[in-house]
């Protein structure tokens, strides 16, 4: 009996072999995710399947918690994993170290966060839009210089509404210089003075329309200062641009529709302004005319001199009391001037100024001969202190015989000073004497 093997032997073995095997340690598979489940612990189990065969899976939580999007039932998928058996049912199944969306999923979920994003940060808030022009006179379209789009927009605004100029921005609207295009072209548009902006291209794949949902051509949709229609797809395609936008058109043909009126809407409705206008003023007239019928009816427009000869009557007895007043207020003002003149007595006030004149010239007679005086007096003072200062002075001293004695630039006064062989200098009247003191003696010695 010993060559039979137990389960748990060979499903050991099995193991053994899976786990050796090189080509099994990391594995990348694709498929579609079934029987998903996240378990408390934070592990994931799951299937991972294609049209013909299922594969057990499971995912550690350390490694779950470094997915980048949030797995769901029926999501494509790119899975890192290594094969091993799980001994305990004995089936093989793939322990997986990395998950990733696989293609068309992959862009979904980076759209989702960026639209995330660009929301949170305000891009497509309803009070940034700018309401669009009724009545272009400039519109801008960017799209594909060729194709259905182009030719739908041309053709809606010439039959809605010729008078507005299109301006054909031929733009790249799919492939990897797309975005670059888009972002110029829109600012181009922006500075040469149109009314409205169409941005627009045919239906598509996700990742032919994937341009319009870079953040790039988000933010240049939103700084632009001109309103912009965005109509990329069709009725069911939902791209960023359509959420920036001050408008989302289902279709380019629908974008040409929101950007001009309808002539002949305009027409009917001018039809309806005119016969309004119309009706409005034969009513007035009609009025006015009952008005100036029962007006002239009256009494005082059918004898006209009714209107004025009252006012004629009353304008002349106005002028007799204005002449009256006038003549009242002047006399008064007469009597008044006349009060003033006695009162002030004009020909004894002009005695006075007269009197008053000679008064103060001879008072200036009087100042100036006492201030003649006084400067004379002070003339004479001035002259006998300078004779006395002159007197006093050291050189009028030496004139008569005396010498001023120096010692180190010092006048000498007194004996006390001075030293036998001491040098002295004896300043005279006529120059200057260099000596030296040969005996000095005091006057209370001798």
């Amino acid at each position: 009996m010993t060559e039979y093997l137990s389960v748990s032997t060979l499903t050991k073995y099995i193991k053994y072999k899976f786990d050796q095997d090189p080509h099994l340690q990391s594995v990348l598979i694709k498929g579609e995710l079934s029987n998903f489940k996240k378990h408390s612990s934070g592990h994931l189990y799951f299937n991972v399947k294609d049209n013909n065969s299922v594969i057990s899976a499971m995912m550690f939580k350390g490694s779950a918690s470094k997915i980048d999007f949030e797995p769901k039932e029926g999501d494509e998928v790119l899975l890192e994993a290594r094969v091993s058996v799980y001994e305990r049912r004995g089936n093989y199944q793939i322990y997986v170290n990395k998950m990733h969306l696989d293609g068309v999923g992959n862009l979904y979920q980076r759209l989702e966060q960026l639209k995330k994003k660009l929301t949170k940060e305000g891009y497509f808030d309803q009070n940034n839009k700018k309401p669009i022009p009724k009545f272009p006179k400039k519109i801008a379209v960017l799209t594909a210089g060729t194709g259905a789009a182009i030719r739908d927009i041309h053709t809606t605004i010439n039959s809605r509404y010729p008078l507005a100029e299109q301006i054909q921005i031929s733009t790249l609207v799919q492939g990897e210089q797309a975005k670059n295009d888009i972002i110029n072209n829109i600012q181009q548009a922006d500075e040469i003075g149109v009314d409205t902006i169409i941005i627009g291209r045919g239906g598509g794949s996700i990742e032919d329309l994937w341009n319009f949902n870079e953040e790039d051509v988000v933010k240049a949709i939103y700084a632009c200062t001109t309103p912009i229609i965005s109509a990329v797809g069709h009725e069911t395609d939902f791209t960023l641009s359509d959420f920036v936008a001050d408008i989302r058109a289902a279709t380019p043909t629908q974008a040409a529709v929101m950007a001009t009126p309808d002539q002949y809407e305009l027409r009917q409705y001018l039809q309806q302004i005119n016969l309004s206008l119309t009706r409005f003023i034969k009513q007035h007239l009609q009025q006015q005319r009952k008005h100036l019928e029962h007006v002239s009816s009256y009494y005082k427009f059918q004898t006209p001199t009714l209107l004025y000869d009252q006012q004629i009557q009353k304008r002349d007895d106005l002028e007799k009391q204005l002449n009256l007043s006038m003549n009242l207020a002047i006399k008064n003002h007469q009597q008044q001037l006349q009060l003033l003149l006695n009162k002030f007595n004009l020909k004894g006030f002009k005695q006075n100024i007269n009197r008053e004149q000679l008064t103060n010239a001879q008072k200036r007679d009087d100042l100036n001969k006492v201030m003649n005086n006084f400067i004379h007096n002070q003339k004479n003072n001035l002259a006998r202190k300078l004779e006395s200062l002159n007197n006093l002075s050291p050189t009028n001293t030496m004139l008569r015989g005396y010498t001023i004695v120096n010692k180190d630039n010092n006048v000498i006064t007194s004996t006390s000073d001075l030293a036998e062989n001491d040098n002295i200098v004896l300043t005279m009247k006529d120059g200057v004497v260099d000596a030296q003191v040969k005996k000095v003696w005091c006057n209370d010695e001798q």
